[in-house]
């Protein structure tokens, strides 16, 4: 996962961020794997009632093929199991790529969050989906 996370964002978490995140009570940790190789995984800490998406992740050559709504189809499942009613995240402002899936899953811009990332510097897209909808 670490690795992954290096070729993909550019504010990579560091191998031990992403360990301190993995060990928390509230994290859940979902995973797409083809032939032992990992594609994707999605990161998302879950408390009762409403739940974040902090990370996904899908490798450059796994993407438009589905992975991301099938880690996010898993999540749903397991915020139901727990009580989750609903979902929020932020996405930088610039990826509309990911703004666009969120959408099509149902999500909704809820507002803008000022200069919330560094390297680069950039706003980011507030979004929250209501489950069971």
């Amino acid at each position: 996962m670490a690795r992954l996370e290096q070729e993909i964002f550019p504010d990579a978490w560091s191998e031990s961020s992403l360990a301190k995140t993995l060990d928390q009570k509230s994290t859940a940790v979902i995973t797409a794997k083809k032939d032992g190789e990992l594609l994707g995984y999605l990161v998302a800490s879950l408390v009762p009632e409403e739940g974040e998406i902090l990370r996904i992740a899908v490798r450059k050559e796994s993407r438009r093929q589905g992975v991301a709504g099938h880690m996010l189809l898993e999540l749903e499942n397991v915020c139901e199991e727990m009580g989750v009613t609903k979902l929020m995240l932020e996405v930088r402002e610039s990826n509309q790529d990911a703004v666009s899936f969120y959408q099509e899953k149902g999500f909704v811009k809820d507002g803008l969050r000022k200069n919330y990332y560094a390297d680069p510097a950039e706003d980011a897209v507030l979004m929250s989906r209501v489950l069971g909808k």
